[in-house]
């Protein structure tokens, strides 16, 4: 993908010219715009890049030897960019040439080459020999490779002057050439001999593993095997017999060794002396590792192959040989990754070869010793194993990408489900090329047409494994049939007990209600038969694969339940002496013998014997568990009949408690539901019922088929189905109410929304301390461990830190520092909050007392001395006072304490020691006796404050000039001290005699006169050297006497606020406590990325839109406070300054260090990469803090980790010290991989993004990018012009970390540590999953974090992510948790009003929603993205974790920031997204699997959080459109007049509560619940009301009714026709109007179409209805359908930025209008023209198969309801009602239709030639229309009614011909309709247009709209700025026309 030729040069040419500036970027970048197929060249222009400024002829000769090179590689040019690069490359070369001669030193090239090599080798090499640091061991490495190329450039330019090349410099080269052998890049260990004394390899944990691993001992190398060095090892043996490539080898080493010591650390901190890897932890690995392995053997019963030795020696080699074995076979298995049970296979033959290789088998074919079937030449494993495998998969996810549907093609899980059964085993090793597994239909498209029959081929594919997945509806009744099976037989109960009898449900025990409900059995039995009969059909294509038991049981399922349906009615009926009706005629076929009841009995309690069963393994789970997982053949055959034996989903309980919470949840919750529809709904709706089929009805007034009907069957229908469909949909309602009550109760024991604001904060801060050691620090061993229990979770209380403890007040201060600091880095808080909320670092050791942080001090102190000034010598009182309020206390003594302290060290003179010691100790005497305020006065204690104020400010300063004024002031002091508060005479007199001299009265000459403090050594000032510590103390009492106000605001900025109460909040709940950091799980991150923004470019966000507003302006305006902190943080009064100061970087063509801050301030308040990348990073400075605090002996835990960091460039270099410890013990814990598939492509092609991702590399030096590498090779073979790419899975790192002190410009590079082949391109199915599965062989660690590329992370929740990975060693449950759910919060809630109601919708789910579904309910799944997923267990399974007996949990101490959509179009693409994922998942095998293998409550839980609530969602709409057609039927037949008299037509109870349940859903109800009790529990109630009220007055309803429509819209369409993909959400801010059109495309088929149709219902309803019904009971009942309609329709020009803007409607207008006319074609996208559009609209029916056409044919005949009764409406028709009148519409509309279509057909043939002619027609055509209009008008009275009635009768019938002919498109277009068909269609789209936006513009006229519009889309200053931006905007308009002029 490198770029074509005209950019390259451009990328040439600009490099040229910015090559002075040796600017950090652009230059750098052309070593990297290389071609794939020349890679190899590379290397030498970064060279030449490097020594450029060194030697520019040696960098000319370095780039000409590259073109050599690059034309040696490629002669013939045949690879993508190669020509264009070597033209580019020559070019450059001839301009250079002549300029580097001039400047050449030496007299030839080669002389010069090697004199520079010299001096680079004595530079570089030799002065960094013997490097220890990390960081120096990179520039070695850097150093070695560079010399290596300069040496082949050497060899090269004396070869061509024919000059021998020096032996020194040979010499030296071998060494050279040695070292770079050992010193290639790694990634977290350096292994090399050399690196020996690193930090990290010194951990003795981390030697013994490399040493285990080295032990080879006994094992049989091949015969040609050359061993490389002495440190040959376990993984290197493998290599070689199975044909790994080398550098997945090097990546499972390492993963290996990391593993292993970190659970050998974590399990036995105390290392032995001697460096042993301990067997326990090998044990442990081992295990995880392979569980799934063993149960998988197991299952199949087949012997494992893991074999251990008898000898005890070898058991550990043998254990690493397993280990290292399934980690390479796992590392290169690419997208067999996905296929767990594959991998499982593979690894049983592979081990059992590695055991006959070990045990010296003989093969009985060759009689040689055992070799392994693919052997072992290089990459044989990738090309024998892992490509066939793969071949399949690409083969298959190549069909489906056709659009077949997923019954014709094998997804991943098929695949892998083969492995399932013991056929798995006829593949064979060697694998047969020809086995069915590698089978592939052959498409029938190629054989159809020769007329062949069917090829063998398709008989021997396959076909799908276990299940097939079919678009159908049936799938939510198969999948949960055991709950629709309860809810109908609940509702045949309720109508039987509420019709007969009394209608209470105690009636039930009268013997003819209970007989008559005993029927349930029998509709029971009808439901069991149609479920067997849907298992057969739904599983038709998956006969090939089934096994003959399964076929069998599908079998005999359904013959007994049509057995059952048989066997139930006869005997019921003869249960009754005088049976019923239904009763009856079955009684008439049989005998007529007498009745016996017994019989019916004894076959429900048969029929029932499962059941039982079934309730008996509910209550014991543990039986069941026993049943599910043993192998017996008589339990496997009771197991065979009740679920067909799989895999997954055995074993899926859960414990006793669990089981107990959650059943009583549903038990409650199923009564109340029963108990409201049965009261509701039900009963009051039975008597109405009864009375209508009473009433006889003779006069309809349409032409009615069935005149006869009996009990007005219709009108009943129309009652109930829309109350009926409300039962089945409002236990979602339900669910929602109790959810929300449960999830608030158990948020409030889990202690959330203590602290939610500042007051409460500070009211608490001092336990603060506490909690912070007991949750972030790990125990002493002396201490002991938390309380549990009931008692401990209503109280928890922690000591407070008394002053001695000096340990635990620094540690709370690091920590707290820590995160105030990084809300200052991220332009949080200022300078001064800042200042306000540190807690001393250097932490005094002279004063005793707890130092809290000013902002809770502060305005104490002149607080404290207006009192002591007004408490006229009352001592008791005053302390008393003072004490009352302990911060106040804290603040005097601290005050006066450093106020001693201070001055004590400043007075250096003897003389004046004395005077200053006297005074202190009578203080402290008085204080002590408790009586100061008695004896002093201390009404001029202010005076003394003020001028200790001044000396303050005068030490702040420390200039030298200002020291006379000092000793001023202490002379002041002294005087106010000795005259004004002491009063005592003797210490007066002290004073004099001190001032005095000899104590003669006379003269003094001046020489002898001594002023105190005057003297040149009496006061120290200024101090020299300033310490931290120091001028910490001085800003600290500064602040303390100074600020008069009180801190209550601060901090003032709302993010930092929420984050400081959540954080402290958080430490008040219960968690795990802290391990040390070394003793903790590992972890990695994981982040998938594509193409979003990695960092903001000046020009994006300086670039404005079509309002004038650019995104620095948007943010400024979002963000006025960070905004102004930031100018504050670069040092810039003001935003002129700040220009002013980037105009000048600009012209300096210095570093650009301004507008890199800038760009990443705006990048950091996006949803960047840049952020998210800071944000996990923040992972690693945590645990590096927490390793100091962990580690430091206590005079360095005393000196801070702020003095580590700061003097890191000094102590980097030894490198036993604390810091590179700290660092090394988090390399071991942590990393980030970024996965950014497309880097290789972008860097090639000079992208920005790359550039951007190469800084995100060099800023954090640990953060890795693993990316896909498309490479051209060319071809080996023949001379063939095409050059075949490869793929590999490539790491990075950057070559060389950010050194601050190194003078040289260095070039910011990457460095590739693995680069690993893969069998082909790495996305075959979706890409973001796909994207995830290539990178996840580079993380590390026990725990894996994913993290998507929209979230964000702080400081302060880092530090508890120890804490939470302990999680997985607590009890949860039966099982160990492998998934921990975390929290997010919503980031992006700020930027309008949707955002805002999304986020707090989203805010909703993931913490109260998450919270119930984790416990009580117990089916939380993985959902979102801050997860941490237990690695080993989803390493060895793949991602399916619940039902491989995962256990997920959900913990709501810790959050994670996460972004989502902001504008409407964005939410709904993401609604869309969403509802089609829960589409395909109502058809998947997992939500079927859960339905089955879940018990009766889980798998309520499961339906009702997952696909029921979509589906409840759709049964919501169905009601309205079922309920308005009952209504259109009932008026036009006429029955609605007929029976008007009826209770159940006039005032129908029952249906009003169906419809408000149905508005509650629709109008977000289910939303809204669970928010409020969410806000309500973190920020109060009262915060909850108001927002409530808000979100409705800025129409949160409207919005909730318009996405129920997108939901229903995507869910519907997915299930019955596909069409579901992944929709990249959008990640920018929304500040920009969307199109007319554009809303259009988007809306009109989920919206704006079926708005229209409900408008149309109503409307017909309002119209003929009208002349006999009360119009309240009307408005009532159709008032939230109005709403929809409204909602549906013009919700999004509602919510579309400035949509009611007059202009902007004009240009939509137009923009519109050319869509509409565009001509379609090949190439013409959809948003271009509407002819493509509309073709793109209908893709979706070209897959859905024959059952989709006949849905859709069946589903668009209620368009012709209308016509067929409307008809009859009409005045011209009224006597009439035969059915002529009915045949003749459609006369009248073919009529229509055929006029349309000849005048189209005329105007294509005659309109050039006869022009005339065609006119005249036309002119005829219309008049004969006219005139007919006229006659119909006067003859029989056609009125203006009639004509408005024809409309609305005639227009759905053009759309349901429309709806027919596009679902028969293939037939349609054969006839050659199709064009037409194409017109009517556009005349539709044009009609709805023009009603849509007909009242939009009518609003945007009155400029009022507009301005309400900005105030309820956006916040405050937004809009106030938008305002001012258009105003400018319009000024500069203005200026503009008239500078035309």
């Amino acid at each position: 993908m490198s770029s074509r030729g005209g950019s390259d040069q451009q990328s040439q040419r600009r490099i040229t010219r910015t090559q002075t500036a040796g600017n950090l970027g652009e230059s750098i970048f052309d070593s990297e715009v290389v071609p794939s197929s020349l890679v190899e060249i590379a290397p030498i222009l970064r060279v030449a890049n490097e020594i450029e400024s060194d030697n520019p002829r040696v960098a000319y000769l370095c780039r000409f030897y590259a073109f050599e090179k690059a034309h040696r590689l490629d002669p013939t040019s045949s690879g993508r960019g190669v020509r264009q690069f070597k033209t580019a490359l020559l070019q450059r070369l001839e301009r250079e040439n002549d300029p580097t001669l001039m400047g050449r030193v030496k007299k030839s090239d080669a002389r010069e080459m090697q004199s520079f090599y010299q001096h680079y080798y004595k530079k570089y090499i030799q002065a960094l020999q013997n490097a220890a640091d990390k960081a120096d061991r990179a520039r070695l490495t850097k150093a070695y490779q560079t010399a290596n190329v300069l040496f082949e450039v050497l060899k090269a330019v004396n070869m061509t002057q024919s000059v021998e090349v020096d032996p020194q410099i040979l010499e030296a080269h071998d060494k050279v050439a040695k070292k770079t052998e050992i010193y290639v890049p790694y990634n977290i260990l350096p292994l090399d001999p050399d690196s020996a004394n690193q930090a990290i390899m010194r951990y003795p944990e981390i030697q013994a593993a490399v040493l285990a691993l080295r032990n080879t001992r006994g094992l049989p190398w091949p015969k040609d095997y050359k061993k490389k060095k002495d440190d040959e090892d376990i993984l290197d043996w493998l290599q070689a017999m199975f044909g790994f490539q080398k550098d997945n080898v090097a990546n499972q080493r390492e993963h290996l060794i990391l593993l292993l010591a970190n659970v050998h650390i974590r399990q036995f901190p105390k290392p032995d002396q001697q460096p042993k890897l301990d067997d326990r932890a090998l044990t442990e690995v081992m295990k995880k590792l392979f569980k799934n392995y063993r149960k998988w053997c197991k299952y199949l019963d087949r012997q494992s192959s893991l074999w251990l030795p008898t000898i005890q020696q070898e058991v550990q080699q043998r254990k690493l040989l397993y280990m290292g074995l399934y980690l390479l076979i796992w590392g290169e298995a690419a997208n067999l990754r996905f296929m767990p049970e594959c991998l499982c296979y593979i690894y049983h033959h592979m081990a059992f070869e590695l055991y006959g290789m070990l045990a010296g088998n003989v093969s009985p074919m060759t009689g040689e010793n055992v070799k392994p079937a693919y052997g072992g030449e290089e990459e044989a494993f990738l090309r024998k194993v892992v490509s066939p495998i793969y071949e399949v998969i690409a083969k298959e996810a190549e069909r489906s990408k056709r659009g077949s549907k997923h019954s014709q093609w094998r997804n991943y899980d098929d695949l892998n489900e083969y492995f399932w059964s013991v056929d798995c085993f006829r593949l064979g090793w060697p694998m047969r090329a020809d086995a069915d597994f590698f089978c592939l239909p052959f498409d029938q498209l190629q054989f159809v047409k020769n007329g062949d029959n069917r090829p063998a081929g398709k008989e021997r594919w396959m076909g799908k494994i276990n299940f097939v997945e079919i678009r159908s509806f049936w799938h939510v009744f198969r999948s949960f049939d055991r709950m629709w099976s309860f809810f109908i037989l609940c509702l045949q109960v309720m109508i039987i007990v509420a019709w007969n009898g009394s209608g209470q449900p105690s009636s039930i025990f009268n013997s003819d209600v209970f007989k008559k409900s005993l029927t349930v059995f029998i509709t029971a039995a009808i439901l069991k038969l149609g479920q067997a009969v849907l298992d057969v059909i739904l599983s038709w294509k998956a006969r090939r694969s089934m096994s003959s038991h399964v076929k069998l049981r599908y079998i005999l399922k359904v013959v007994s339940a049509a057995a059952w349906v048989i066997v139930l009615p006869v005997t019921y009926a003869y249960s009754w002496d005088n049976p019923p009706g239904f009763a009856q005629t079955i009684k008439s076929w049989f005998s007529q013998s007498s009745s016996s009841p017994s019989l019916f009995i004894l076959a429900v309690v048969v029929y029932l014997s499962p059941n039982m069963l079934a309730a008996i393994l509910f209550l014991f789970p543990f039986i069941r568990r026993f049943l599910e997982r043993s192998n017996y053949r008589i339990v496997m055959l009771m197991m065979w009949w009740s679920q067909p034996r799989l895999y997954v989903g055995r074993g899926m309980h859960e414990s006793t408690f669990s089981l107990f919470k959650y059943t009583m949840f549903w038990v409650l919750l199923i009564i109340t539901k029963l108990a409201f529809s049965y009261y509701v709904e039900i009963k009051p709706l039975v008597g109405p019922t009864k009375a209508i089929m009473n009433v006889k009805i003779r006069n309809f007034q349409w032409h009615e088929f069935f005149p006869r009907a009996k009990d007005n069957l219709g009108v009943v229908i129309a009652l109930w189905a829309p109350i009926i469909l409300v039962y089945f949909m409002d236990t979602q309602i339900w669910y929602a109410i109790f959810s929300t009550l449960f999830g608030g109760i158990y948020g409030a024991f889990r202690r959330l929304g203590e602290i939610r604001t500042l007051g409460m904060l500070r009211s608490r801060f001092q336990s603060l301390p506490g909690a912070f050691n007991a949750c972030l620090i790990p125990l002493e061993k002396t201490e002991q461990t938390k309380k549990k229990g009931l008692k401990a979770t209503l109280s928890r209380n922690f000591a407070e830190i008394s002053p001695n403890k000096e340990k635990e007040a620094a540690r709370f201060a690091q920590l707290w520092n820590k995160i105030i600091t990084s809300f200052r880095e991220e332009d949080l808080i200022n300078n001064r909050e800042m200042g306000l909320l540190l807690v001393p670092y250097w932490a005094d050791r002279d004063l005793d007392l707890i130092q809290w942080p000013p902002f809770l001090l502060a305005s104490k102190i002149p607080i404290a001395l207006d009192m002591a000034k007004d408490s006229n010598g009352k001592d008791r009182e005053l302390k008393k006072r003072i004490q009352t309020d302990n911060y106040m206390y804290c603040a005097v003594r601290e005050c006066y304490a450093s106020f001693r302290n201070i001055i004590k060290f400043l007075v250096q003179g003897a003389r004046e020691k004395e005077v200053i010691d006297y005074i202190f100790s009578e203080v402290d005497r008085h204080i002590e006796a408790g009586d100061l305020i008695t004896e002093y006065r201390m009404s001029a204690l202010p005076g003394l404050s003020e001028h200790f104020v001044k000396l303050i400010k005068y030490l702040l300063d420390n200039k030298q000039e200002d020291r006379d004024q000092v000793v001023i002031l202490f002379q002041d002091m002294l005087e106010v001290m000795t005259r004004d508060i002491m009063m005592e005479d003797h210490i007066s007199s002290l004073v004099d005699s001190i001032h005095g001299g000899s104590g003669h009265e006379g003269m003094t000459p001046l020489d002898q006169q001594y002023q105190l403090f005057a003297s040149s050594g009496a006061i120290k000032f200024p101090i020299h050297p300033v310490t931290e510590a120091w001028k910490e103390k001085i800003n600290r009492l500064d602040l303390l006497l100074t600020v008069k106000e009180s801190a209550m605001d601060v901090p003032s900025n709302l993010d930092a606020r929420r984050r400081i109460s959540f954080f402290s909040n958080s430490l008040f709940m219960n968690m795990p406590t802290a391990p040390k950091v070394r003793n903790m799980f590992s972890f990695s991150v994981l982040t998938p990325y594509y193409t979003e923004d990695v960092l903001f470019s000046l020009h994006d966000l300086e670039v404005e839109n079509e309002d004038g507003v650019s995104i620095l302006f948007y943010l400024q305006k979002i963000f006025p406070d960070e905004w102004s902190n930031f100018l504050e943080r670069v040092k810039c009064r003001n935003e002129e300054e700040f220009r002013m100061k980037l105009q000048k970087e600009e012209e300096l063509k210095g570093p650009k260090e301004l507008e890199e801050e800038l760009r990443l301030w705006a990048s950091y308040r996006g949803q960047t990469l840049t952020k998210t990348v800071r944000g996990m990073m923040y992972y690693r400075k945590a645990l590096e803090l927490q390793a100091f605090l962990d580690m430091a002996h206590d005079e360095d835990l005393m000196e801070g980790y702020k003095a580590v960091e700061l003097n890191m460039e000094d102590n980097s270099k030894g490198e036993r010290s604390l810091w590179a410890q700290c660092q090394a013990v988090t390399d071991m814990k942590f990393t980030y991989v970024v996965s950014c598939q497309q880097y290789g492509i972008h860097k090639r092609s000079g992208d920005t993004r790359a550039q951007d991702i190469l800084k995100l590399l060099t800023t954090y030096p640990s953060l890795r990018v693993a990316y896909v590498d498309e490479v051209e090779e060319p071809s080996k073979e023949r001379p063939k012009k095409i050059n075949q790419k490869v793929y590999y899975s490539a790491l990075v790192k950057a070559a060389l970390p950010k050194s601050s002190n190194s003078s040289d410009p260095v070039q910011i590079l990457d460095q590739v540590i693995y680069k690993i082949k893969l069998p082909g391109p790495a996305i075959l199915g979706e890409g973001k999953p796909e994207n995830q599965n290539h990178a996840i062989i580079f993380t590390r660690g026990e725990g894996l974090q994913t993290i998507d590329m929209n979230q964000d992370n702080y400081m302060e929740e880092a530090l508890k992510m120890r804490n939470l990975l302990q999680e997985f060693l607590e009890e949860h449950g039966v099982r160990p948790p492998t998934i921990l759910g975390l929290r997010e919060h919503i980031f992006t809630g700020s930027v309008s009003s949707l955002a805002w109601f999304m986020s707090n919708q989203e805010t909703s789910f993931v913490t109260i929603g998450q919270r119930l579904l984790a416990n009580p309910l117990k089916v939380r799944f993985h959902y979102g993205h801050p997860d941490v997923f237990d690695r080993l267990f989803h390493l060895t399974r793949g991602f399916n974790s619940t039902l491989r007996e995962g256990n997920v949990t959900h913990h709501e101490y810790i959050q994670v920031g996460k972004g989502r959509d902001v504008g409407l179009n964005q939410i709904s693409m993401f609604e869309a997204k969403i509802a089609n994922g829960n589409g395909e998942q109502t058809l998947s095998r997992d939500i079927y699997r859960l339905g089955h293998r879940f018990d009766f409550f889980r798998m309520l839980s499961c339906y009702f959080t997952t696909v029921g609530f979509y589906f409840s969602t759709l049964i919501t709409v169905l009601t309205v459109y079922v309920f308005l057609y009952g209504r259109l039927y009932l008026v036009l037949s006429g029955l609605e007049e007929g029976l008007i008299t009826q209770k159940a037509i006039r005032d129908n109870k029952p249906l009003q509560v169906a419809l408000a349940s149905q508005s509650f859903v629709q109008i977000g109800f289910l939303m809204a619940l669970p928010m409020l009790m969410e806000i309500g529990l973190e920020r109060g109630f009262r915060t909850a009301l108001s927002d409530f009220i808000l979100m409705q007055l800025q129409l949160a309803p409207v919005f909730f009714t318009f996405s129920l429509g997108t939901k229903t819209h995507y869910y519907g369409r997915t299930l019955l026709h596909g069409g579901a993909k992944y929709r990249p959400t959008g990640r920018g801010f929304v500040v920009f109007h969307a199109k007319f059109a554009e809303n259009y495309r988007l809306y009109s088929r989920s919206h704006f179409v079926k708005g229209m149709e409900m408008m149309l219902l109503l409307l017909v309803y309002q119209i003929f209805g009208h002349s006999y019904r009360g119009s309240v009971a009307y408005i009532f009942i159709t008032v939230s359908m109005w709403f929809m309609v409204g909602t549906w329709l013009f919700a999004p020009f509602l919510f579309n930025p400035s949509g009611f803007e007059w202009q902007k409607i004009v240009d939509d207008w137009t923009d519109w209008n050319k869509w509409i006319s565009n001509r379609g074609g090949i190439g013409v996208p959809p948003e271009k023209s509407w002819e493509s559009w509309w073709e793109e609209e209908q893709e979706h029916l070209k897959y859905s198969g024959k059952r989709g056409t006949i849905a859709e044919i069946v589903l668009a005949l209620r368009f012709f309801i209308y016509q067929y009764g409307l008809v009859y409406h009409l005045h011209i028709a009224e006597k009439t009602k035969s059915f002529l009148v009915y045949g003749i519409s459609w006369l009248v509309i073919f009529l229509i239709l055929f006029v349309m279509k000849t005048v189209s057909v005329g105007r294509r043939r005659f309109s050039a030639n006869f022009q005339l002619m065609f006119r005249l027609i036309k002119g005829l055509i219309f008049l004969t229309f006219v005139s007919i209009l006229v006659t119909l008008i006067a003859l029989p009275h056609m009125t203006v009614q009639d004509i408005i009635v024809c409309i609305l009768a005639f227009m759905p019938t053009g759309w349901g011909l429309l709806l027919i002919a596009q679902a028969c498109k293939p037939m349609v277009h054969q006839a050659g309709f199709w064009g037409s068909v194409r017109t009517l269609a556009r005349g539709y789209e044009v009609v709805m247009g023009l009603l849509l936006f007909t009242p939009v513009a009518f609003l945007a006229w009155f400029p009022f709209v507009s301005e309400f519009q900005t105030r309820m889309l956006f916040n405050q200053a937004f809009s106030r700025g938008l305002q001012i931006s258009r105003i400018l905007g319009g000024q500069r308009k203005d200026r503009a026309s008239r500078n035309k002029e």
